[in-house]
């Protein structure tokens, strides 16, 4: 299933809620003027424009935007709710949800009755003299009117003149639709405008020259309604009175709308189906917590079937364990989120964070469908934001230093996800200066960490890895977006807390890539059943590279630690003594990996793999460094999970 249509039925769900709402709303808006109303309808039919422009379904959109005009006209007074007013913003909701089905069904939306409502709400949305309610504009066909209803045209206000308002734009005006908006916005303020040229409906779609002119009746004056009209993009104001005539008070000459049979309404009846449900999100946290439980007492009723070799027993353990891993899959999938709900964020960010520092970016997100449980989208959010806001302050160089170096004066940050295996990778690259090792190394002997002797023998990957100290930052003053001293050590500790690495990749001059490596959900997980001296645990398999032979005479002594040669391979020994005690003896090795780091844990026996909730340990306990979580294992045995990234 394509991305587009995989969006499709999110569109349908939340578009049915707004055109409930937008409907709602109408009925109030009848009985009565209601700012409340008006806001809401407001709300909900912008956000079915946006939405249906973002789909890409231009018929929904183009109505929803003449929906819009009426309703801006009403909020600022300039139009009153009439009967007739009212049957055709009725029709052209009816005609909506019918384009919701078509959408629905696999359509783009598209409507016959469309066109002819469009042109009658911007024949509405062009009336700005005030109607009495109840009345309807003079031209509208007898035949369409209620019976006892008379057509009498909007009366001007008494007394106040009416002025030709006539604004020339700069040819340098970029936005020039927009200027025309602000410049009616203004004028709008000191009186009630007639008439536009162009018309707002044309303004509001980007048809607009360096010419507006604008009749307004107000009592301000001339001199006024010009200080109004100026702006840095107007070239020049000429105000004009002019006298009242006829036709100026004329409503459209044209308003048509779909008529009514008063005799035989036709009342839709739809027996549809409801395809989607609003939960709340705690409910779903509850509903996980017994999906765990089904997990693990899945194991325990195993082993009772191993353990008793009952056939009935077994058959039916089998139908149970099938059902509770479909339930188990269908409460992940329920819970995953795409990564684009945090991801549209960040333009906003880049563009703020750029502007701040005098830079020039380009921002470029990809892969926003990769999807992640909840429960690791939570935490994500804050190093990301850092992660980009360290590219554009220290990655992205300035334009000038760019042009410089023969670069193009837009630097470029590009966020991208997508899944691996058992993993979401997440990366962020920019084509800014990359990591100064000779600067970080002379930061960190500064800084005390370290003596010059020991930082000259770090390979550059390692001196990398000191950006993630506390505290270390390489940023030469301190500024509303970095040089605080919290630095990369903030991301560090947040993905490994969700059990997560972070890698670094840098060519000086050229690039630098942040790879965030993520667990697609962080509640049930695939393990390994170990036993060290004795005692059980449990390691994580995305973890594990082998299990191999140990032998203890090729177990060497190097420094204060211990090494063996594995294929080619030094590995350090860690026999987590202070965890479970060091045994005298062992056969066998786990070869365990984090980054590019390798090691191996001694062990006595491997049980097997197996699939568990991890739970997390209690405040009364406290955090253990090594330890991410327990489990529970299905004889009842309390086991812990290890945190190999801490450990290595």
């Amino acid at each position: 299933m394509s991305e587009f249509e995989a969006y499709r039925g999110l569109f349908v769900a939340e578009s049915r809620e707004n055109h409930e709402n937008m409907v709602k709303g109408l009925l109030v808006l009848e009985q009565g003027a209601d700012d409340t109303a008006i806001d809401e309808i407001f709300r909900a039919v912008h956000t079915l424009k946006g939405a249906s422009a973002s789909m890409g379904f231009d018929e929904p959109e183009h109505l929803c935007h003449s929906m819009e005009d009426i309703f801006q006209n009403i909020r600022s007074g300039s139009l009153q709710i009439s009967s007739d007013l009212m049957d055709l913003l009725l029709s052209a909701a009816d005609v909506i949800e019918e384009m919701i089905d078509n959408i629905e069904g696999g359509g783009d939306g598209a409507d016959s009755e469309a066109a002819t409502l469009i042109s009658s709400l911007k024949k509405w949305a062009d009336l700005k003299a005030s109607s009495a309610r109840g009345t309807a504009p003079a031209s509208v066909p007898q035949e369409v009117q209620p019976a006892g209803d008379t057509a009498d045209p909007p009366a001007l206000q008494d007394g106040l003149p009416v002025y030709s308002v006539q604004v020339t734009l700069k040819d340098e005006c970029l936005m020039k639709d927009i200027r025309a908006l602000l410049v009616i916005q203004s004028l709008e303020a000191l009186g009630t405008i007639l008439e536009t040229t162009p018309s707002r409906a044309a303004i509001d779609d980007g048809d607009c020259g360096a010419e507006l002119t604008v009749v307004v009746q107000s009592d301000a004056g001339p001199d006024s309604l010009k200080v109004a009209a100026e702006g840095s993009d107007v070239q020049a104001v000429r105000v004009v009175e002019q006298a009242l005539t006829p036709a100026a008070q004329a409503s459209p000459d044209s308003v048509v709308h779909k008529a009514r049979d008063e005799d035989e309404p036709k009342v839709r009846e739809k027996n549809r189906e409801i395809k989607n449900l609003r939960v709340d999100i705690q409910q779903l946290d509850h509903m996980m917590n017994l999906v765990e439980d089904l997990v693990i007492n899945r194991g325990r009723m195993k082993q009772i079937a191993e353990q008793y070799r009952i056939k009935e027993m077994d058959e039916a353990i089998s139908v149970v364990e099938r059902s509770v891993s479909e339930l188990q899959n269908l409460m992940m999938n329920i819970r995953m989120i795409p990564l684009h709900q945090i991801f549209n964020r960040f333009p906003r960010v880049v563009r703020d964070v750029a502007k701040y520092d005098g830079k020039e970016v380009e921002f470029l997100m990809e892969g926003g469908e990769t999807e992640l449980d909840r429960s690791v989208m939570d935490g994500l959010g804050d190093p990301l934001l850092h992660l980009i806001r360290n590219a554009i302050n220290h990655g992205i160089e300035s334009p000038e230093i760019r042009e410089r170096v023969g670069k193009e004066r837009i630097g470029t940050v590009r966020l991208s996800a997508r899944r691996d295996r058992d993993n979401v990778i997440i990366e962020l690259t920019d084509d800014g200066a990359g990591i100064d090792v000779v600067r970080v190394r002379s930061k960190a002997v500064q800084k005390g960490l370290m003596t010059r002797e020991a930082a000259d023998a770090l390979t550059d990957d390692e001196v990398v890895n000191i950006l993630f100290q506390p505290g270390f930052s390489t940023a030469e003053k301190i500024t509303d977006i970095s040089g605080r001293g919290v630095g990369l050590d903030v991301v560090k500790s947040a993905i490994e807390s969700l059990k997560g690495s972070v890698n670094v990749k840098t060519v000086l001059g050229k690039m630098t890539r942040f790879e965030l490596v993520l667990p697609p959900t962080m509640a049930i997980v695939q393990v390994m059943i170990v036993r060290i001296n004795g005692r059980r645990c449990a390691i994580p398999i995305n973890s594990i590279v082998e299990v191999a032979t140990l032998d203890m005479q090729a177990v060497h002594q190097i420094g204060s630690g211990e090494a063996i040669l594995l294929r080619d391979e030094v590995l350090p020994i860690y026999w987590l003594d202070e965890m479970f005690g060091k045994p005298e003896h062992s056969d066998i090795v786990l070869v365990i990996q984090y980054m590019e780091k390798k090691c191996g844990i001694p062990l006595d026996t491997v049980e097997g793999q197996q699939e568990v909730v991890v739970k997390p340990l209690s405040r009364l306990i406290g955090s253990s460094r090594g330890v991410s979580g327990i489990t529970i294992l299905g004889d009842g045995d309390v086991v812990p999970v290890l945190d190999v990234n801490t450990m290595v």
